[in-house]
């Protein structure tokens, strides 16, 4: 993690963020689509920037990840 992304995480977010309701009531699609091979930073911008700086929430999103990925298996 390089010191922007450090101080970001610390002060919040530089960019516009889904913020953890918001981002987790799309969660489901911005895993359906990343798995689809789309752009979801593209797609999804304010659940990217959101999870860049989120721990908790990037922690749910690798969990259903990974749980989507094992039941497709």
């Amino acid at each position: 993690m390089n010191d922007r992304d450090l101080v970001t995480r610390l002060l919040g977010t530089a960019g516009i963020d889904a913020g953890c309701d918001g981002g987790m009531a799309i969660l489901a699609e911005y895993v359906e689509g990343e798995l689809a091979g789309l752009d979801v930073r593209e797609l999804f911008p304010t659940l990217a920037e959101h999870l860049r700086n989120c721990p908790a929430c990037t922690e749910d999103y690798e969990g259903v990840l990974e749980l989507v990925r094992a039941r497709r298996g």
